[in-house]
């Protein structure tokens, strides 16, 4: 869990300190979310309860409901009904009550596991329309971040967050997916810096549901772009920040130039000039310039997780062999065709450093 904590913005406000007044509001804060196809633990940590286990008395904490997302914690139920929109103006109210006194506010909020699940037969539906959150949590937001105070996200959610009114505007935003049965411990060591976020994102987050398919490795003749939209997603493949800073330099290939069987090496740098100890994931993506069939702008072909101390630097190694370089062609051979790629390395697919490779 302390692993895939992934943290998608930060305006300074995350680590917070556990001192004065702290409101722990949401439907998802006072329950530990599993997922659909979990079994009923033991036992397990709810991020309320994390969050109080870790201040301890160092911090008064407060809590509300906010909404209910749906009527029902029934997983197996087919029909999903959304919680009552008039129960949860009220609560509303009562959360904004509940905050107003608090010197910062922690939202939990994403899906159950009724919003997020498999569809499975022809009444237990799963798809939807709307990727936006559901259930009066917007309505949510908006009341508590119409308080002023500082407010932090807790996104607690099976499915990508395509969020775009809450990125805008919240102060932080910790991506915790469903974290497990000691999740909330995560979640609160997240929050408050006892633990480093170091998890990237594992897909492309959309800003709406028009930019859907959308992926790191489309296709050269996609996303030209929108008449009234961005054509950038919300967050990119690879995506996830951290408490310190991270240097990644360029790739320094072993060979300027390789024969179709051959294999080169790859080194880059990676230096922590932050003032805290964190991970780094440092990406390798491959983009063949010229081909004879349609190929992504860019795959991946190698990553690595590392931790290092405060001005600590290392030098990571991989290798790309002909598998790394390889299509399908139109009869359907694998090959490897000669000419320029592209070896891309950095922290996300939309921060990279490029060197050139020739294969002959």
């Amino acid at each position: 869990a302390r692993k895939s904590m992934c943290l998608l913005t930060n305006d300074g406000t995350l680590p917070l300190a556990p001192k004065g007044k702290i409101a722990v509001i949401g439907p998802n804060a006072a329950i530990a979310r599993l997922g659909g196809y979990s079994a009923p633990p033991r036992q397990s940590v709810s991020l309320l309860d994390g969050v109080r286990a870790l201040v301890g008395g160092g911090a008064t904490i407060v809590h509300a409901q906010g909404v209910f997302i749906t009527q029902s914690e029934d997983r197996s139920q087919d029909e999903v009904l959304l919680g009552d929109p008039e129960k949860n103006r009220a609560l509303i109210d009562e959360a904004v009550e509940v905050a107003r006194g608090a010197d910062t506010i922690i939202l939990a909020i994403g899906d159950t596991e009724q919003t997020s699940r498999e569809g499975f037969s022809k009444n237990h539906l799963g798809d939807r329309t709307t990727l936006d959150l559901l259930g009066e949590q917007n309505a949510l937001f908006d009341a508590l971040h119409a308080l002023g105070k500082p407010i932090v996200i807790a996104a607690i959610n099976g499915r990508p967050p395509s969020w775009p009114t809450v990125m805008a505007k919240a102060n932080a935003v910790l991506e915790c997916w469903y974290p497990g049965q000691e999740g909330g411990t995560a979640m609160a060591e997240a929050l408050f810096g006892r633990i480093n976020p170091g998890a990237k994102l594992p897909v492309t987050v959309v800003r709406e549901v028009g930019q859907v398919p959308f992926y790191y490795n489309r296709k050269p003749s996609t996303q030209r772009g929108y008449l009234f939209a961005e054509t950038a997603p919300l967050f990119p493949f690879g995506h996830g920040l951290s408490y310190t800073r991270f240097e990644v330099s360029a790739p320094r290939l072993s060979a300027a130039k390789i024969g179709i069987a051959g294999s080169v090496g790859v080194e880059v740098d990676v230096a922590n000039i932050g003032q805290r100890a964190g991970d780094e994931v440092v990406q390798l993506y491959v983009r063949d310039q010229v081909s004879s069939v349609a190929r992504p702008v860019m795959e991946l072909k190698g990553f690595e997780r590392v931790t290092l101390a405060p001005g600590e630097r290392r030098t990571l190694r991989f290798t790309l062999g002909p598998d790394a370089f390889a299509l399908w062609d139109v009869d359907m051979r694998e090959v490897v065709e000669p000419g320029l790629f592209t070896i891309m390395a950095g922290p996300s697919s939309a921060q990279l450093k490029s060197a050139i490779l020739e294969i002959a």
